[in-house]
Order: structure tokens, then sequence, then C-alpha cells
């Protein structure tokens, strides 16, 4: 067992482990705190872009599955008749610069989120470390965007926003101690728009919805040719995933009826550039869509399983709701 995996099971309890790691969550806290000091009383402000902002992200290390959940809102903000763009840092790329992400773009340079949602949304993409640069480029770029989706930052203090939606994957608030004792890495609750949450409720004062992830009846590869997943059991299956929680994954595939031959989990955000495919020609390759971006340039049969989530409608009116009741609405 990986001293990773360790560390998130010891997560889900207060056992010694996390005990043992509890003195260091308290220096965290005051770094959290001195992080949010400046803000707090004026001598920092964040940046105010001229449409609406509204942040994806959440409270806990790894994935929370807030991608999806960014894809879900622009898709239903366009819907709305709203012109959404999608600003990131791009997490894990090896670029440090302001820049466009193209659904021809390499995952190394935009990364792998943001390139996954510019071939998905159809909408403008830019990444930047300061989340407002990226925001003044897209909206310079296309002027007819009139609302932006940040996917992640909801610690990034430096963009103001007018809408925050947290959310939490299935184990929830885990321990309920900040890192390293615990998953948190703010306490909670804290003040934010909106929850989602896939297992339990966190509790607080936020209205919170439920949602549910399921993967597709369908695997596609790089020509986007789809092959249903009925099809691929009984079939010889290398599971491969480079996502914060793979567990998750191998464990959806099994639950459709897959028997995974191989599996193999990477660290989240892996470029692949030092991956070595086995040379077992008998074995399909099936991995998650975050992946596949950065696996279909040299492995174009590789097999993606698209992810689905089912969102309550009245989330979606709640949204709807808290956009409408902005002071100096836009749309």
């Amino acid at each position: 067992m990986s001293a990773a995996t360790r560390l998130r099971q010891a997560w889900g309890r207060r056992g010694p482990l996390a005990a043992l790691l509890w003195p260091l969550s308290l220096l965290y806290r005051l770094l959290t705190a001195l992080h949010r000091l400046p803000y707090r009383i004026g001598l920092r402000r964040a940046v105010r872009l001229p449409v609406p902002v509204v942040v994806v992200g959440n409270v806990i290390a790894g994935g929370a599955g807030k991608t999806p959940v960014t894809l879900a809102v622009v898709r239903h903000l366009r819907a709305a008749g709203w012109r959404p763009g999608v600003i990131s840092r791009g997490y894990g790329r090896a670029t440090d610069d302001c820049r466009a992400v193209l659904p021809t773009s390499r995952a190394a340079d935009v990364g792998d989120e943001p390139l996954l949602i510019a071939r998905e949304a159809g909408v403008p993409v830019f990444v930047a470390r300061r989340r407002a640069d990226a925001g003044r480029a897209l909206l310079a770029a296309h002027p007819e965007t009139d609302i932006l989706v940040c996917d992640d930052g909801l610690q990034h203090l430096a963009l103001a926003r007018d809408v925050e939606i947290c959310v939490f994957n299935d184990e929830g608030l885990g321990n309920g101690w900040l890192l390293p004792a615990g998953p948190l890495r703010e306490p909670w609750p804290r003040a934010v728009d909106l929850v989602l949450h896939a297992g339990r409720a966190p509790g607080g004062p936020a209205p919170q919805f439920a949602l549910e992830r399921t993967l597709a009846d369908h695997a596609v590869d790089a020509s986007g040719r789809q092959v249903p997943l009925d099809a691929l059991r009984g079939a010889r299956l290398h599971a491969l995933a480079a996502i914060a929680r793979p567990q998750d994954f191998f464990a959806m595939l099994r639950a459709q009826g897959l028997t995974l031959a191989h599996t193999e989990a990477l660290p989240d955000h892996c470029d692949f550039s030092s991956w070595l495919r086995s040379t077992d020609k008998g074995y399909s390759l099936i991995c998650t869509e975050k992946d596949a971006v950065k696996l279909w340039p040299a492995h174009p049969d590789a097999l993606a399983v698209p992810l689905r989530l089912t969102i309550a409608p009245a989330f979606f009116a709640a949204l709807d709701a808290r956009l409408a009741s902005l002071s100096s609405p836009r749309h």
C-alpha cells in the first residue's frame, strides 16, 4: 500500500495516524488564516471582472468531481441563453503563461482538465496562473462572452466571484480535520452559495443538493468510435487511471460487469511521458476521459469511458435564481 493510499485511509477517521498529524493541522490552519488576512483587512483586493464569475471548487484534497460539474454548469448556462467561457489555472501543465485552450492543444501545454473542457463544452477556455489574467484574455478574445466559469479556484482569493459552488465526493468531510491530519483545505462550514455532494450532505448554511456519478454505457476511442460496454464484457482489459481516486474508476468499471485483468493507478495529472504500455497486444486499454486526452496522441485505440452526472433540477434552479439576484445583472 502506498503512502498516499495509507494517508487517504487515515483521513476517514480520527485514528492514530490522523491524531499524530493533528498538531501539523494547527499550523496549516494558521497558514490558511494568514493567506486570507490581507483580503479581510483590505491590504489586497480581489480582481473584479466585468462579467459574472461562477467558481466551482472544493474544500477537500483530491478529486471531488469539479470538472464534470463545471461541464454540467456550462451546458446549463448555454441552454439558458448565456454565452459562457471557462478559466482555469491548468494544473499539471509544463507552461506557466496565459493562453487559449483549443481542442487541438496538448495537455502538457494547457492541462488535462482544461483540454477536456475545451473538447467537450465547445466554449472558449483560457488558462493562467492568475485566473483574472485568464479571464481578461478570454474576454478580449471573445467579447461576446457574458459569464465565466472558473474550474477550481475556491481558495484563489485574488479573483472576485459572484457564485461559489462547493463539490463533495462520497467521502464527504472525512474525519473533519484539516490537512495533513484530514482532507480539508480549510475549515468547514464556510460561506458558499451552493453545495453539491455525492455522499452524505456535509452540513452548513448553504443550500445542498445531491449528485450521482455513473459511467456511460459506452466507451470511445480517439476517432470518436463508440464501443458499448456490453461488448467489452469478457474482454481482457487493462484499466488505467491517473486521477485522484483511481480505485473509484476501477470499481465503477467492475460494477458495469467488466473484468479487469490489470489495473494501473498513476499519480493525478500524470503526463504519461515516461509511461510504457504493456507489450502484450491481447489487452484493450480502458481509461478515464481525462487520461484519454493525454493517451490518444500515442495510443489512439485507448477506450475512454465518459462519466455521467445526475444533478437535481433544483440545483440549476437555485443557480439561476442566484444569478438573477446579482445587483447588476448583465444578462
